[in-house]
């Protein structure tokens, strides 16, 4: 239950910094798609419309694109045996920064002339000439007046283009993946090279599979990982919480009428802040830091700013009260992390709680089906403990997957950065749609092309991490010849396709299949890397 609105809580709530470790709140989100991969579901990343408008689009003279883009790279299957040209095609290779390859292809004038003479027949065998029977041979110079020379070009070049792309594409078959293909020569200069020669020299750029690499060499095989867990967070406190929690839900508010507040009262409270300069003068509001009508539970002081609540000690019903604090360094909201502000609060209702006698008589309201508060007790701490070992399980992965991170170097290819950007950009849409409903509108507004660049530039350090941390979990998978069994994969692609089917959510099989192996590779190497490394657990 969020103790805070969600514009105060941003500021207001002390948040640690970010680091692999238990959270107070024992958090069982995954960080990272395999995380899931020990539960009964699955957590895919397959985007829903209107989102699918967010995958990369390519812009070319002809279509390029072999088949969607995927969540890991693959390669390019280039299908069926390939057409024999009447000569070879001249092709080099260059390699370009982030795993990148440029070929230019030069086509030789029998290889045009062909792709001519069959695009001249195709026009011949469709084109409805008056005075000319269907299929017929007509004249190039009547074909010509009636397609029209520059019609007649611009199929020819496409032709050229369509048959001898696969060929050229045929010297990095198996390295280049899927949907990076794209032809940077301008359609309008390959005409004007193909009227003037008879022959055409193209340029393709694509992305090809990166090499991963290990310093040192294997070095995964000898890992060593000092996990983090805070110490004050543990099952049993947590559970003792939790009980305290359940039995003020069984209270009754009365109105204090003849004092002030005091530690294990609610109060209704309006709260505004401002900076302070160095002068003492007054600054500039801060919006997060405000609410109106607020209940505010003093037991739950070591969740605000400190200093809070002891400011608060003895306000009345009716009363205002100023008072100066300052936000901790270590402050989630970085703009604010040191600063001077000056909180105005009024407080407009004042309760006490009227709590009733903790015993087994309460049981079965604390817990439905308990008898006695012991067996209360019990099962909270089972169910605390079970997320204390996840959240345990969640931190060591953490701190595995970045110690990986450390020890691979890899260019990563402009594609698979576009794509993983965009996919978690996409999760990230799908969050806040589920929390604020937005309407369409809003939606076009936040799946815009601009609104995507930004968020890839501003999020670039990452999406390079997570991608980072996929291809060396992909690389661990392969080197250590690890399997994932086909009755399990089926079973958890059953799974997600009906939850997609509940959810009344567009789905791919195909996508959804590829996705849950990714997922389950990546909790077999997390598996294997667990059971083979050093971990050392700290408490701080």
């Amino acid at each position: 239950m969020a103790l805070f609105p969600s514009n105060f809580s941003a500021t207001f709530l002390n948040h640690t910094p970010s680091r692999p470790s238990i959270s107070a709140s024992f958090s069982k989100t995954p960080l990272l798609p395999w995380r899931n991969g020990r539960s009964n579901s699955l957590n895919l990343r397959f985007l829903p419309p209107p989102f699918h408008l967010l995958h990369p689009l390519q812009i070319s003279p002809i279509s390029c694109r072999f088949s969607s883009p995927p969540s890991s790279p693959s390669p390019v299957d280039l299908g069926p045996k390939l057409d024999k040209l009447p000569a070879a095609l001249e092709i080099s290779e260059t390699q370009e920064p982030n795993s990148r390859v440029r070929l230019s292809v030069g086509v030789p004038p029998a290889v045009c002339e062909d792709c001519r003479s069959r695009t001249i027949a195709e026009f011949m065998k469709q084109a409805k000439i008056p005075g000319f029977r269907p299929g017929k041979k007509v004249p190039e110079s009547i074909l010509e007046s009636y397609v029209g020379k520059d019609n007649i070009q611009k199929a020819i070049v496409e032709s050229i283009l369509k048959r001898t792309l696969p060929h050229a594409m045929s010297s990095v078959e198996g390295r280049a993946l899927k949907d990076s293909v794209r032809i940077t020569s301008k359609f309008a200069d390959l005409e004007d090279t193909f009227s003037s020669q008879g022959s055409l020299r193209y340029d393709i750029v694509v992305d090809i599979a990166p090499e991963v690499r290990w310093v040192p060499e294997n070095g995964y095989r000898n890992l060593k990982v000092v996990v983090e867990i805070d110490n004050e967070i543990n099952a049993q406190k947590a559970s003792e919480q939790e009980l305290k929690r359940r039995h003020k839900s069984l209270s009754i508010l009365r109105i204090v009428t003849d004092r002030g507040l005091q530690i294990g009262d609610v109060a209704v409270i309006d709260i505004s802040a401002t900076t302070i300069g160095e002068d003492q003068s007054v600054g500039q509001k801060i919006p997060s830091a405000e609410s109106k009508g607020y209940n505010f539970d003093t037991e739950d002081g070591d969740k605000v700013l400190p200093g809070f609540v002891d400011s608060l000690i003895g306000i009345q019903r009716g009363e205002t009260k100023s008072f100066p604090l300052v936000f901790p360094e270590s402050w989630k909201q970085e703009d604010l992390r040191g600063v001077h502000a000056q909180f105005t609060v009024e407080c407009k209702e004042l309760f006490y709680r009227e709590l009733p006698p903790l015993d087994d008589s309460l049981a079965d309201k604390l817990l439905p089906g308990s008898t006695t508060l012991e067996q209360v007790k019990e099962a909270l701490l089972q169910r605390c403990l079970e997320v204390e070992q996840t959240a345990k399980d969640q931190a060591t992965d953490n701190a595995i997957l970045d110690q990986l991170c450390k020890m691979v170097e890899v260019d990563i290819p402009q594609s698979i950065f576009e794509e993983e950007g965009r996919q978690l950009y996409g999760a990230k849409l799908l969050q806040i749609q589920a929390n604020m409903k937005l309407n369409e509108q809003q939606l076009a507004i936040l799946s815009s092309p601009k609104a995507v660049k930004e968020y890839l530039d501003n999020q670039e350090d990452n999406i390079k991490h997570v991608i980072k941390q996929n291809l060396a979990v992909g690389d661990i998978f392969k080197r250590e010849n690890l399997q994932v069994a086909t009755d399990e994969l089926m079973k958890e692609v059953e799974n997600s396709i009906a939850e997609f089917k509940r959810s009344k959510q567009e789905y791919d099989e195909e996508r959804v299949q590829e996705q849950v192996q990714d997922i389950l590779e990546g909790a077999k190497v997390l598996e294997w890397l667990r059971e083979h490394a050093e971990i050392e657990y700290i408490t701080h």
